[in-house]
């Protein structure tokens, strides 16, 4: 049971890709993509390759653990239910996502400077494929869709505060090393995502006994051989006279 419920292709991506971001992470280690190499550098053309790359970098130990968990469980969970435009949602989401971190200026929004910024990681990927899987399942109006955006929501809703700025709740010294910016792209790629493909995957079962012009002999003949063991069920009740209001009118004229 547990075999036919968990696919190959929803075990295998999330497997590659893990595997790719810790293969390039110890890269990093042992000194490979020094600097701002493979990031995504906004507005400046050296940068435009992290879009490809930049997922696959990553700072800390505590980056790239905090980003393999939401990452396993989200395409676990997209691979899973939505085996069509998986491969969509997420090569493509990729692209764009990077693309539009990009295009966004890291400008201090009090002071409006424009800073020089590397980013890199794979937040953008989770945002992108959580706010998916949420908006999927309300698009689509499944039961068991739903189910999966409502576990998203339930782990992972607190992601929506990181999509704004931090300065906006708090004095910072120092530059933040978050990029909301990644995440509110993920977020809105993500989302665009679902409503494009909310009615493909979206065919409901139907039973077959819900077809029209259904017939079963086997259950045809259950209802005959139960008809002849319960022959009471089937006798007509006594006709019951009902009253008619002006029926009762006529009487109470009548006896006046």
């Amino acid at each position: 049971m547990l075999r036919n419920s968990i696919t190959f292709r929803a075990i295998l991506f999330p497997f590659l890709m893990l595997s790719a971001m810790w293969f390039v992470f110890m890269l990093q280690i042992h000194g490979f993509f020094e600097n701002c190499s493979g990031a995504i550098i906004p507005l400046v053309p050296e940068g435009l390759k992290g879009i490809f790359f930049a997922p696959l970098l990553h700072g800390s130990f505590e980056h790239i653990i905090g980003n393999s968990v939401p990452i396993g469980v989200l395409m676990f969970l997209l691979y899973k239910f939505y085996p069509k435009v998986a491969n969509m949602v997420f090569f493509l989401g990729w692209v764009l996502t990077g693309l539009l971190v990009w295009l966004l200026p890291p400008i201090d929004i009090f002071t409006g400077e424009y800073s020089y910024t590397c980013i890199i990681g794979a937040s953008g990927l989770v945002y992108l494929m959580a706010f998916f899987l949420f908006f999927s399942g309300i698009f689509k109006w499944d039961t068991k869709l739903l189910a999966i955006s409502l576990v998203v929501a339930f782990y992972y809703g607190s992601l929506i505060w990181g999509m704004l700025p931090e300065e906006l709740f708090s004095h910072l010294e120092e530059p933040s090393k978050i990029s909301w910016q990644t995440h509110l792209a993920g977020a809105l790629i993500g989302s665009m995502m679902a409503f494009m493909f909310k009615k493909i995957d979206n065919k409901k079962k139907r039973f077959i006994w819900q077809f029209p012009n259904y017939y079963s002999e086997k259950d045809d003949k259950l209802w005959q051989d139960y008809k002849e063991l319960h022959p009471d069920d089937f006798n007509e009740l006594p006709h019951k006279k009902k009253d008619n209001v002006w029926d009762r009118l006529d009487e109470i004229r009548k006896n006046e």
